[in-house]
């Protein structure tokens, strides 16, 4: 008996052919794979690109945190000048270099007029420098010129130094 196939004017056999590419079209996807996914290279490339952004904001970011660093010890610095300033106007000098800045904030032993000492210190507590160390203070002062000197070793620690590592202090 011969197939019969409806006309193609009419509904069920617009479906039929409808559904008869469907199908040849899933097959084909099936032999060739699944074209939805990404190219290892096309990763390769967006890994890259993500990588160049990454170096540009490294580079303009840690240049700004070595100025923030420097901000801060300027600061840190003009305040302590400030306190050691108000020491000097109270007790007539400046702290001895062995009582250090800790006589900002508590009165040290021996003072010849104790009275004269501002209730509650001149500073609440000793700020530390941007890299957690404790800022050095000698008298007479050596590299400002002045009466004293106040400065942080950088963030290496040790005296001399260039950008982040140089020396930081009231001398300039």
């Amino acid at each position: 008996m011969p197939r019969r196939t409806p006309p193609r004017h009419s509904r069920e056999g617009r479906n039929l052919l409808f559904l008869s590419r469907v199908r040849k079209k899933e097959a084909d996807s099936c032999l060739r794979g699944n074209d939805e996914g990404f190219t290892l290279v096309e990763l390769m490339v967006v890994l890259v690109i993500i990588g160049l952004l990454a170096t540009i904001v490294v580079i303009n970011v840690l240049p700004a945190a070595d100025q923030a660093n420097a901000t801060k010890v300027r600061a840190d610095v003009a305040a302590l000048e400030s306190a050691l300033e108000q020491y000097r106007l109270d007790m007539m000098a400046y702290p001895r270099a062995e009582q250090g800045l800790q006589a900002l904030v508590t009165a040290p032993a021996g003072l010849t007029r104790p009275e004269r000492y501002r209730q509650g210190g001149y500073i609440r507590r000793l700020p530390d420098d941007p890299w957690g160390r404790p800022y050095h203070y000698t008298l007479p002062g050596a590299r400002s010129g002045g009466p004293l000197d106040i400065f942080t070793l950088g963030a290496d620690g040790q005296p001399g130094g260039e950008a982040e590592n140089a020396d930081i202090g009231n001398w300039g």
